[in-house]
């Protein structure tokens, strides 16, 4: 995996238990466990060592929007993120934007894998736009 050295310094502070589902947003600092069902989005500071570690019986569908990435289980929407590391039991239906990025065989991706410079915040909008901006609506 990607700087184990990143991961040992890194506690879980908060834990989304596997009979636990969380419907809303969560903005966390630390480190950040799902072994359950997240419906929102995902935020941790772009300037932190923050992580997020999702599990294979973990799921999240929205945004993840954190440095460090850990997945192992199903996610349902962008995801963002400085490392991301994908075990060969994760799937991601969504447009994956990092800096460094890790695959293992068997991982899924159904969607865009756009890399980014460090130091830079990647430009989503556009991509979002375009998925919306195709229809107008009539008054």
């Amino acid at each position: 995996m990607i700087n184990k050295k990143v991961k040992k310094d890194t506690f879980v502070d908060t834990l989304i238990g596997s009979n636990s589902k969380l419907v809303g947003d969560l903005k966390f600092e630390g480190g950040c466990h799902i072994d359950g069902a997240v419906v929102g989005n995902l935020t941790a500071d772009p300037d932190t060592e923050s992580a997020l570690s999702i599990s294979d019986v973990g799921n999240v569908n929205g945004r993840i929007t954190v440095p460090y990435v850990v997945l192992n289980g199903k996610v349902k929407g962008v995801v963002t993120s400085k490392r991301v590391e994908l075990s060969r039991t994760a799937r991601v239906s969504g447009d994956v934007y990092y800096n460094l990025i890790q695959i293992a065989e068997g991982a899924e991706i159904n969607g865009k894998l756009v890399h980014y410079s460090e130091g830079q915040m990647p430009d989503e909008k556009p991509s979002a736009k375009s998925q919306n901006g195709s229809k107008k609506e009539k008054n």
